[in-house]
């Protein structure tokens, strides 16, 4: 059976398995690195594949919806939800104004794992910077990042990390 004649419950149980799988490879090359050269050093690698992939995805998620290139927040919002690992984790935007927003990962599923193994979080701060910045300014390039935690900073129990977005008109 090829993906065309999957119905759409399968289509969405192929999509999750592909987000799943998508993410693993994420982990195992990057567990490859630091058992190799270091965490130090496989974090750098992963901040140069994200500086890369981020926007890459953004350009094209913002295809896929039709979105301008300054769709703003609005445009932002709609993105966030169609990243791949959107439909692994738990997330919520919160504190909307009419200039910014919280975007918060309430569940993410690389910090959970590690939490049922009795690890500590995994320290994506550094990764997460440019992630989340690189894949806003594809949104568009007026939006502003800004970290308000991710680990290894300390955060609540309500969720991983904080980001939050603002519009700048300059």
């Amino acid at each position: 059976m090829n993906i065309n004649e999957l119905t759409e419950s399968e289509l969405k149980n192929w999509l999750y398995d592909s987000a799943k799988l998508w993410l693993a490879h994420d982990g195992l090359w990057f567990q490859s690195v630091e058992k190799k050269h270091g965490i130090d050093e496989a974090i750098e690698h992963d901040k140069n594949a994200w500086t890369i992939f981020s926007p890459l995805e953004a350009k094209r998620i913002k295809a896929r919806l039709n979105l301008s290139d300054n769709s703003g927040l609005e445009g932002l919002k709609k993105a966030l939800n169609h990243r791949l690992y959107a439909i692994l984790n738990k997330q919520e935007i919160v504190e909307e104004t009419e200039t910014s927003f919280v975007f918060r990962m309430n569940d993410c599923r690389v910090q959970s794992a590690r939490k049922r193994k009795g690890l500590d979080d995994f320290p994506c701060k550094p990764v997460g910077i440019i992630e989340y910045s690189t894949f806003a300014t594809e949104i568009d390039p007026r939006i502003n990042t800004e970290c308000i935690c991710c680990p290894p900073d300390a955060h609540p129990e309500s969720h991983y990390c904080a980001w939050k977005f603002t519009l700048c008109n300059d």
